[in-house]
């Protein structure tokens, strides 16, 4: 058994909340970078791209938010079974250091108590934390710094099994051409199948930590990605809404086992700026 004191867990996610807000993964600026080149007869959206990855670049010098929506803070969570927390719970710790990583850092803080109160907590926290138990002896925690306006995009809906692909792939299109324009594109689109209607929203979610450039595990999938981006991409929405081939960098499909009369589907969207960061302790 490998005991870890609760305030290594506090110290570094307070340091995770402050490094993954200024920093584009190299995966996402090298897609973006890679766009331009794919837009070569729409000026307006190769200008658009470059100050992107020039807001990034100024945002990694000066230490300074890659926006200013600084998001919900979202941590998804490996407890190895072989660990013990010595003090406290890791929801607290995590807590904690969202609290001082906001807080010392400067960064939005866009959390309210209450969904109509509206009181704003002050310090970005409670998070929503996501936990799942691992073999192993350490900790992996995953950041995702969710913006609200890509958030208002998603959606989820629960299908009928008879609609099959075609259904889920009307119902993704439908999304992105409905709201897509709202969410900042490029999009990374997450989707969760199957599940119930409280996972699947999740499986969604959890789709956006994948690399820009990774496979599905399952070939069929796989496919089903690179048609769902090809056929997003043909709405020319655009980077930030002005038109374009670009208007999504990446499509990633998660799955789950579900109800024989069930077809949930969950389409969770992520601007261009899909800041996250995952730390082994």
């Amino acid at each position: 058994m490998r005991k870890i004191e609760s305030n290594i867990i506090t110290d570094a996610v307070k340091i995770l909340c402050a490094q993954t807000s200024y920093n584009l993964p190299d995966d996402v600026l090298k897609s973006i970078n890679s766009s331009i080149c794919h837009e070569e007869s729409n000026r307006l959206a190769r200008l658009i791209l470059k100050q992107i990855t020039e807001n990034a670049a100024v945002a990694k010098e000066e230490q300074i938010p890659l926006c200013q929506d600084t998001g919900t803070a979202n941590f998804f969570v490996k407890i190895g079974q072989e660990v013990y927390l010595e003090d406290g719970n890791i929801y607290d710790a995590i807590n904690r250091g969202v609290s001082l990583g906001y807080k010392d850092n400067y960064l939005r803080k866009s959390i309210v108590s209450d969904p109509l109160e509206r009181k704003n907590t002050k310090d970005n926290a409670p998070a929503s934390i996501y936990i799942d138990i691992v073999p192993g002896d350490k900790i992996e925690i995953a950041f995702l710094p969710k913006g609200g306006g890509s958030e208002n995009a998603s959606a989820l809906k629960m299908l009928i099994p008879l609609v099959g692909w075609d259904g889920v792939k009307d119902f993704v299109l439908s999304v992105i051409n409905d709201k897509g324009r709202n969410a900042c594109p490029p999009l990374i689109v997450g989707v969760g199948i199957g599940g119930d209607f409280a996972s699947v929203g999740l499986l969604a979610k959890k789709a956006l930590l994948r690399e820009i450039g990774s496979k599905n595990k399952n070939e069929f999938y796989n496919q089903k990605e690179q048609e769902l981006l090809f056929e997003i991409d043909k709405l020319n929405i655009g980077p930030m809404g002005m038109g374009g081939k670009t208007t999504a960098l990446a499509v990633f499909i998660n799955t789950k086992p579900t109800h024989i009369a069930s077809l949930p589907v969950a389409v969770n969207v992520q601007c261009h700026s899909c800041r996250r960061k995952t730390i082994t302790i």
